[in-house]
């Protein structure tokens, strides 16, 4: 039964990467940026939901733009959970822009590109991304420059951290943890043969871009506010907990969105 509930979850969450595929092709192309942002969201939160994902948001995610979020990288899941989270726009690999299908959602949902293999690379990125957040975009980027087991933090690669103070854009650390739903420790693995692993991500108060060369921004990325349960550890079952929220620019209550997406999935 395992087996063929995994097989049926594998299906659904292809059918809604097609259909998310075909509307980056047909309909984003009338869609405001507002519409296009609500959109993406709720198609990670529906793929989170096939992948037997539930979501937990502590904190405050940001309200809008500019803002530079920095997160720690456990697994490919994480870009799902941010944007279920929050839309932002993603630093990503250059060779993500050609992958079939995938390279489409990537760039629909509106990330940038770095050649790694090119260290003079991110200096065109950089002032890429300089350029977005002085629009007002929220940027997403993972300064371990790849994944970890998710108990400790890798060192920082601080290059794509300069668009902030370039910027002048406040920038706001978050955490991710994957958690098994049965025992509450650290879970990696997608999640297709469980019926349902909960997905937690931290948001710290936004901070000015001067703090990006402290040492605080790298413990606030791991221990997003006091009392908060560690990534490693257990947090307390059967309960949200949210961190003490902080008024980014002048935010207010929306209405629920209306479904844009109602082919994609």
């Amino acid at each position: 039964m395992q087996a063929l509930s995994a097989s049926l979850r594998l299906l659904r969450a292809m059918a809604h990467i097609a259909a998310g595929w075909w509307t980056i092709r047909t309909r984003f192309p009338r869609l405001s940026p507002a519409e296009r942002e609500q959109c993406v969201q709720q198609w990670a939160e529906r793929m989170l939901n096939l992948m037997g994902i539930s979501l937990t948001v502590l904190g405050t995610p940001p309200a809008h733009g500019p803002l530079l979020l920095v997160c720690n990288h456990l697994s490919w899941l994480d870009i799902l959970t941010i944007h279920a989270a929050r839309h932002v726009r993603f630093v990503s690999k250059a060779v993500v822009r050609h992958w079939p299908v995938i390279g489409t959602l990537s760039t629909g949902a509106g990330s940038l590109y770095i050649e790694r293999e090119r260290r003079r690379d991110a200096v065109r990125v950089v002032h890429h991304m300089t350029e977005a957040l002085r629009n007002g975009d929220v940027i997403a980027v993972f300064p371990e420059g790849t994944t970890s087991d998710g108990h400790r933090l890798l060192p920082f690669h601080a290059n794509l951290l300069q668009a902030a103070i370039s910027s002048g854009a406040p920038v706001q650390p978050a955490a991710l943890r994957f958690a098994d739903a049965e025992t509450g420790e650290n879970q990696l693995r997608t999640p297709l043969h469980r019926r349902r692993q909960p997905a937690c991500v931290g948001m710290e108060h936004a901070q000015g871009p001067a703090a990006v060369g402290d040492r605080a921004l790298r413990r606030t990325a791991v221990f997003p506010w006091p009392g908060s349960p560690r990534l490693g550890e257990e947090p307390a079952r059967g309960s949200a907990s949210f961190a003490p929220r902080t008024q980014i620019g002048s935010a207010k209550k929306t209405a629920p969105r209306e479904a844009l997406c109602n082919g994609a999935g």
